[in-house]
């Protein structure tokens, strides 16, 4: 009985001079972790009103959050009585472990600020890397999100986007369209050259300022072939391709030039057996 009140008296003891920092430092990781949750909205929507690029919103306030956690958690040890300098030791040791255990996501987190600073590419520029194509859609930390022409989403490493080659469509405001059309060997390659000038000058979307050239490209084993160079916005450049072959085809097909396609004649040779 003495032992238990003595236990009793050693648990009351310990409760009542750090039960108190314990519900108050409980209390301020809740309250902290609510502000912190209120200041990061608050900064992404002052980011939002100052027009801060909208690859970098995500970024920062992804960076403040953690600070301000990390900043909170050391606050709250040291409320319950945790030395700092064995806390920080701690936090060095355990950092070391991850930084080790975590080589690739520390270089995606490299790779992230790297695409961030140098502006590579940004949210809303259709881009192709790894394999993939796609207009992006967020660039976070760790990796970046672009969405394909088939609506479907792609997660990409930023260690890979840093470190290899990355085409981006949308960089420039205006692309060059080049297109080959073939003629058939018997039709008039003036009149094929002047048709396709009409069909590009008529078209309004095509930068005529910037110089459209026609000329015969190749004689091919079928085929006259012709190429295009024409520019245009970077916006429009998929619309007027796609629509430039039915143009010439039907303008071809009205005028009576033909286009040709690869035959092949065979010859049977019967043998007469006597």
């Amino acid at each position: 009985m003495e032992d238990f009140q003595t236990y009793w008296e050693q648990v009351s003891g310990l409760v009542i001079e750090y039960g108190a920092s314990l519900l108050l430092a409980i209390l301020v990781l809740i309250i902290g972790l609510w502000l912190i949750k209120k200041i990061v909205k608050t900064v992404s929507r002052t980011m939002e009103k100052r027009h801060v690029d909208a690859s970098l919103r995500p970024f920062l306030s992804s960076i403040i959050k953690a600070l301000l956690t990390i900043m909170l958690v050391i606050t709250v040890a040291s409320m319950v009585g945790v030395e700092m300098t064995s806390f920080v030791a701690v936090l060095g040791a355990a950092g070391l472990a991850v930084g080790l255990a975590l080589q690739g996501s520390l270089a995606n987190f490299a790779g992230g600020v790297l695409i961030l600073l140098l502006k590579p590419f940004k949210v809303g520029d259709f881009i192709e890397a790894n394999g993939f194509s796609g207009t992006v859609r967020e660039i976070q930390i760790f990796y970046t999100y672009i969405t394909t022409t088939q609506n479907q989403e792609v997660v990409i490493p930023n260690g890979d986007l840093s470190n290899n080659a990355v085409k981006n469509y949308s960089f420039h405001d205006t692309r060059r369209i080049d297109m080959t059309f073939g003629i058939g060997y018997e039709d008039n390659i003036d009149q094929a050259k002047k048709i396709l000038r009409e069909i590009v000058e008529s078209d309004s979307r095509i930068l005529q300022d910037k110089g459209v050239d026609i000329f015969l490209e190749e004689l091919a084993d079928s085929s006259v072939n012709f190429h295009v160079r024409a520019w245009a916005k970077s916006s429009d450049f998929w619309d007027i391709y796609n629509n430039m072959n039915e143009k010439v085809k039907k303008a071809f097909d009205a005028a009576g030039v033909s286009i040709p396609f690869p035959q092949r004649d065979v010859h049977l040779f019967q043998e007469n057996k006597a």
